[in-house]
């Protein structure tokens, strides 16, 4: 009978041994052991099932690692949200985040079931969408001092829809009504289709709306793009220009960014923003973002999370002032 080695014996111990008695480092293995979960808190079929699969089936291969998908709508995608909030900090599980239940809706909900800054850690900005002013093409406004002027000429008898109350979309109208002194009355949609429809038969002149919705009824001319909202102009529309060249000091983009549990270990949410980042500066995505009408706006760690917070601030005291709330 051959004698033990060290090792050999080492071996022999560790697998007659349950795991619950093996030390904590020799249990340790390197992230991630297993298919990592990624919660959409919105429903397949739309443009968030889109972008999180483009992402996580690159994201998945550089990690070598399965990545499903997991689609949890609802309540404006703070059912998804909370769901990454109160996961295991382990990176296991992770998710998109949104400006609306990151940053507008913490001001505008008292039994939102998360706290950003308390339960979720931002990791990274990976797609953004502009927002496009956009005019029904009857309108006689080809700019935006025209349709202010349009507005300030027939108080309360024009309509601007927005996919509802509270939304990016409503509150950009309502800082046009605070420093212009217009009065619009506010058609809130249950979503950017319908809103589409409503401003093509009429029933409202005006929206802001995201340019991958939009896009294809501003080059098909059903409807005139008057500004956009990013601090530059976008390469869809070179002669829209923006809000800030007008004369508004107004720079909004919704965004589709990655977040983990709050207490994540730092080395995990290191790999992740790398690993996206990585993504979404490549060719592929570059060309994939602008097919779908999206751009990259690179970002630190830092600058998101300060992005975040800046923006939770400006829409906080846009609904104060104004008075908005949701029953």
């Amino acid at each position: 009978m051959k004698p033990f080695t060290r090792r050999g014996l080492a071996a022999t111990l560790a697998a007659a041994l349950p795991a619950a008695a093996l030390p904590e480092a020799a249990q340790a293995q390197p992230w991630p052991a297993r298919p990592i979960r990624f919660v959409v808190p919105w429903p397949p079929g739309g443009l968030n099932d889109l972008i999180a699969r483009h992402f996580n089936d690159r994201v998945s291969a550089r990690l070598g690692q399965v990545m499903v998908n997991d689609f949890r709508a609802g309540a404006g995608g703070r059912i998804g949200v909370a769901e990454v909030a109160r996961a295991a900090p382990d990176g296991l599980t992770i998710g998109m985040g949104n400006l609306g239940p990151l940053t507008i809706f913490p001001n505008l909900y008292r039994d939102i079931p998360y706290d950003v800054r308390r339960d979720l850690i931002p990791v990274m900005m990976f797609a953004a969408s502009p927002l496009v002013l956009v005019v029904n093409k009857d309108l006689p406004a080809q700019d935006v001092a025209g349709l202010i002027a349009l507005a300030k000429a027939r108080p309360a008898q024009l309509n601007y829809a927005s996919i509802g109350i509270g939304t990016a979309q409503h509150l950009i109208f309502e800082m046009f009504r605070a420093k212009d002194g217009i009065r619009m009355e506010h058609v809130p949609y249950r979503g950017a289709g319908d809103s589409l429809l409503a401003i093509l038969g009429n029933d409202v002149q005006a929206e802001f709306e995201t340019l991958p919705s939009i896009l294809p009824a501003i080059r098909d001319g059903r409807v005139r793009a008057l500004a956009v909202t990013t601090p530059e102009r976008v390469p869809h529309l070179p002669s829209v220009p923006t809000l800030r060249e007008v004369g508004y000091d107004i720079e909004v983009a919704t965004w589709y960014a990655v977040i983990v549990p709050a207490r994540t270990p730092e080395p995990i949410v290191e790999r992740l923003y790398a690993e996206y980042t990585a993504i979404s500066r490549s060719p592929e995505t570059q060309a994939f973002l602008a097919e779908q009408g999206l751009i990259y706006l690179p970002n630190t760690r830092a600058e998101f999370a300060a992005r975040i917070e800046a923006e939770t601030a400006r829409w906080g005291r846009i609904i104060a002032e104004r008075g908005i709330k949701v029953e």
